[in-house]
């Protein structure tokens, strides 16, 4: 079965990854992109939506089998940004993913996301992906969680460690944690699991 799958955050840096893996998986991914995207940087051929996470229109995962949220408000942009893009954005896809009956919601979020500290610099990004995450469990909808270590921009290895013996400290490069979002998009294999992840 081939998988429609829309992406937010395509034209990021892991999106622009994830978008190759899902069409070396026989899959079509469709980018959520908003006015003034660069576009290029995607793979020649993908298809395109308009969307912006900051204010999404109804309707905007029609006819889409896998929804990813693999996008970011960066980490130099202030918590009203962290705000509108990394939790409302984020929660506002989720309830239109399940207005238009997707049937996987696979979401991109962080390590410590899931018990995120008070005094960390990052905590305002940390409780808003917190937030998200929590919205996706209690949506009704299959998901998939994934908590990568901080990223890099090494290549693709395929070693990659999944589960509660991650280390926090260690690094998962972009090109992997593509590949994982891509399979548990396509595959069904870790639905309903929220994963920490590291390059081995």
């Amino acid at each position: 079965m081939s998988h429609t799958v829309l992406v937010a955050g395509a034209t990021g840096k892991t999106g622009r990854l994830l978008v190759a893996e899902l069409q070396d998986r026989g899959a079509t991914p469709i980018a959520l992109v908003r006015d003034g995207s660069d576009t290029s940087v995607l793979p020649e051929g993908t298809q395109t939506r308009k969307g912006d996470l900051t204010n999404l229109q109804d309707g905007v995962c029609a006819g889409v089998d896998v929804v990813i949220f693999a996008a970011g408000s960066g980490g130099s942009t202030g918590p009203e940004m962290t705000e509108k893009v990394d939790r409302k954005g984020a929660q506002r896809l989720v309830d239109l993913a399940k207005e238009a009956g997707v049937g996987r919601f696979v979401m991109l979020s962080s390590i410590g996301a899931d018990n995120p500290p008070d005094d960390n610099e990052i905590a305002h990004y940390l409780k808003a992906k917190q937030a998200a995450d929590q919205h996706l469990e209690a949506s009704g909808l299959t998901y998939v969680i994934l908590r990568p270590v901080a990223l890099t921009d090494d290549r693709k290895t395929d070693a990659v460690k999944l589960g509660d013996d991650v280390d926090q400290s260690a690094k998962a490069h972009r090109a992997d944690v593509a590949a994982v979002l891509a399979e548990a998009a396509v595959s069904g294999r870790h639905d309903g699991k929220a994963m920490d992840m590291q390059t081995a």
